[in-house]
């Protein structure tokens, strides 16, 4: 069968046309399921439905339209409008930065883009990418297939990210005190526990070994800065083998 690797394409910079927007929020996450909010699924300016997402991207007669999100529920639903409309469903008083919605996203434990997930560097079962539709273990080969396949069916994954908050000694919140790099360590005894990848506010996330992040009562803190003391998060949405105690007993097993 032949292939066509190489074609010419013209790429042209719409950004100031068009804008990415995401509805997020306590409403739109945990049970609320796309069938239950049919209009965020298919509204836009056009009445059809468009199921193939073309609206999105190339902004036919359709319209522009939201869509769940593909990694997760719980962030909400996004989409492609022309910049200089309200998107439907938005309204004006809710309407809010960026920042906070890169706060929710942290606070959920999913990284994205190139300076979360390190190009050449980052394991995607680390970052839990199995656990947000961005993997197949059913599909043909493809560039380091045998290293992730082979970790994934053996189970056990040691290090992930996860949410991360840093707090002072009482337990309230600490801003912009941490910095991407940083590393987490137990305050007793100065040992490794992990890095910072990503910080935002008092929220970050972190690259963590499982065992030793929720280990008992050892308290973790930021090297270097004692007075920082992180709070590392379990996320809802992962599956139980993830956890650190389900893995013990697979591998005892």
């Amino acid at each position: 069968m032949p292939y066509r690797l190489r074609s010419k394409v013209e790429i042209e910079n719409l950004a100031t046309k068009f804008s990415c927007w995401q509805r997020f929020g306590g409403n739109l996450s945990g049970n609320t399921k796309s069938a239950e909010e049919p209009e965020a699924s298919s509204v836009g300016y056009g009445a059809s439905i468009d199921g193939t997402g073309m609206s999105a991207s190339q902004g036919n007669n359709l319209g522009w339209q939201w869509y769940t999100d593909p990694r997760l529920e719980t962030l909400g639903f996004r989409g492609i409008f022309p910049s200089n409309t309200t998107p439907p469903l938005v309204e004006a008083d809710k309407e809010t930065s960026e920042q906070n919605y890169l706060q929710w996203r942290l606070e959920k434990g999913v990284a994205e883009g190139s300076t979360e997930i390190p190009k050449g560097e980052a394991v995607p079962l680390e970052y839990n990418l199995t656990g947000l539709n961005a993997i197949s273990f059913d599909k043909g080969c493809y560039v380091g297939q045998e290293f992730i396949a082979r970790t994934h069916h053996r189970g056990v994954i040691r290090k992930r990210l996860l949410p991360l908050k840093f707090v002072n000694e009482s337990g309230k919140e600490m801003e912009q005190k941490v910095a991407p790099g940083s590393e987490v360590v137990y305050t007793s005894s100065d040992k490794k526990v992990g890095t910072v990848t990503t910080a935002l506010g008092c929220r970050g996330l972190g690259l963590l070994r499982l065992e030793e992040a929720f280990k008992g009562s050892r308290i973790l803190s930021i090297r270097g800065q004692e007075d920082v003391k992180v709070e590392a998060i379990r996320p809802d949405w992962w599956p139980a083998e993830w956890f650190p105690e389900h893995q013990q007993h697979t591998v005892a097993a």
